[in-house]
């Protein structure tokens, strides 16, 4: 892969899509009947290939929602502010979006050392963040993290997750005893947040891990690659990113490391992973945080017909529906129906401030019909949140590349809360001890 040319036409997409805006109509903003969604994008750097598909979905649902009436018509605005994956230009993008148009409904930022350095700042500044799938897995705790939102998912949820899909392929979880599991991660918070869940599961089950960090960007594993070719763990868990991920792909099919044994979490499985690799890469799966590639949802459908048909689509035509797009999709979704919620307790048909939008995030009921509604049927399940739980949903899905699409290959799994609770509880008081925070009262929960 030619890294310098990845990022010229990153930069050169960004270019051409640096003030995108989800079309309002003139009158609406004009009387300040506005929500505003900041977007912070990654249409530049070492993940762009997978940033930007979500950033362009993020853009079309929003425009999708305004066509529809908005928000109990109150309509979206989103700005974007590029960050390159950097997390000074993500400090410096929320400074910069958090009080404009009315003040930031919620920001997303698509990148866990972001999240980290957000973290302090949004609880004095009084705006949510959601970090689907990202971020802090302790944040779903939101007895003290008052204002982050890992909504349906974590680290935690994928590293067990992707965990079980492997005990149940080998017959139980007492097959794994004696096995070794070689985990490649990017050396960053990003790629640390996952070892947690796998050291508490090869404790409990008897396998060991062979940990692996890779130095970001990611473009250079030969080292690591040879590594797995000597020790020959059963299998490979890649906890990967942008670029890294089809170098990783690539180096095991070098060293013969069989694909049918290597496990992506969900942001080492799509679609700009495998594309230009094909074939060879037949067998690799990976975790999906519930939606997968859904060309043939409603929601796909509504917005190529009302959204690309007409001229405003974000991006290529061709990525609807694919699996980062959807990511983009879901995340706008979930900002949208929290300040929906929000709605219905603050004054409907109003724009709802940040604050008020906390409130909408920490209240979240989306019904199973409420999604069909929405045109997520068969994409995603229920999501319930509460003052305790920040995340409202811990199931996920493995999906699996053909040599040229992903397809599925296990039903629903849910992970196992019995464990990960306990883990999310102490690391978020070790955290809040850090910090002098004191757990949220039950008066608290209420507001």
């Amino acid at each position: 892969m030619n890294f310098r040319k990845i990022a010229l036409g990153a930069c050169m997409a960004a270019a051409s899509l640096a003030a995108v805006v989800a079309t309002v109509p003139a009158m609406a903003q004009a009387q300040g009947k506005v929500q505003f969604f900041p977007s912070l994008t990654g249409r530049t750097g070492p993940v762009a290939p997978n940033a930007t598909p979500f950033a362009n979905g993020y853009a079309d649902y929003m425009k999708l929602i305004n066509v529809r009436g908005g928000i109990n018509g109150v309509m979206t605005l989103v700005e974007e502010c590029e960050t390159a994956y950097a997390t000074d230009r993500g400090v410096e993008c929320y400074e910069r979006l958090k009080g404009k148009h009315g003040g930031a409904t919620v920001f997303q930022p698509l990148s866990t050392g972001i999240t980290f350095a957000l973290t302090e700042k949004v609880a004095n500044d009084k705006v949510s963040l959601i970090t689907s799938g990202y971020g802090r897995s302790d944040s779903a705790d939101g007895g003290i993290f008052k204002w982050n939102f890992p909504l349906i998912g974590h680290y935690w949820v994928a590293g067990d997750v992707v965990l079980q899909h492997i005990a149940k392929q080998e017959g139980g979880w007492d097959k794994l005893r004696g096995k070794k599991i070689a985990v490649v991660y990017h050396d960053s918070p990003f790629g640390k947040e996952l070892l947690p869940i796998v050291q508490e599961r090869a404790a409990m089950h008897g396998f060991t891990l062979q940990l692996l960090p890779v130095p970001a960007p990611g473009v250079e594993q030969k080292a690591v690659w040879l590594q797995v070719r000597q020790q020959r763990p059963d299998f490979v868990v890649m906890q990967t990113w942008g670029v890294m991920t089809p170098t990783a792909i690539r180096e095991a099919i070098a060293v013969g490391y069989p694909r049918e044994k290597m496990f992506g979490t969900w942001w080492s499985g799509a679609e700009p992973d495998l594309k230009d690799i094909g074939a060879p890469a037949k067998g690799y799966s990976a975790v999906m945080m519930q939606h997968g590639a859904e060309p043939q949802s409603a929601v796909v459908k509504e917005i190529l017909e009302k959204v690309h048909a007409k001229g405003q689509g974000t991006g290529p035509k061709e990525e609807v529906g694919q699996v980062l797009y959807m990511r983009g999709v879901v995340g706008a979704m979930l900002a949208v129906e929290g300040a929906r919620a929000a709605q219905e307790r603050f004054g409907k048909g109003k724009p709802v401030t940040p604050e008020q939008a906390r409130w909408g995030y920490e209240n979240l009921n989306l019904t199973q019909a409420k999604l069909d509604a929405l045109g997520f049927k068969g994409v995603m399940r229920p999501v319930s949140t509460s003052c305790s739980d920040h995340m409202g949903s811990a199931y996920g899905r493995i999906h699996t590349w053909d040599g040229a699409k992903f397809t599925w290959s296990s039903d629903w799994l849910q992970a196992d809360e019995q464990i990960i609770r306990p883990m999310v509880k102490s690391s978020a008081e070790k955290y809040a001890a850090e910090k002098k925070w004191t757990r949220r009262s039950a008066q608290d929960c209420q507001s």
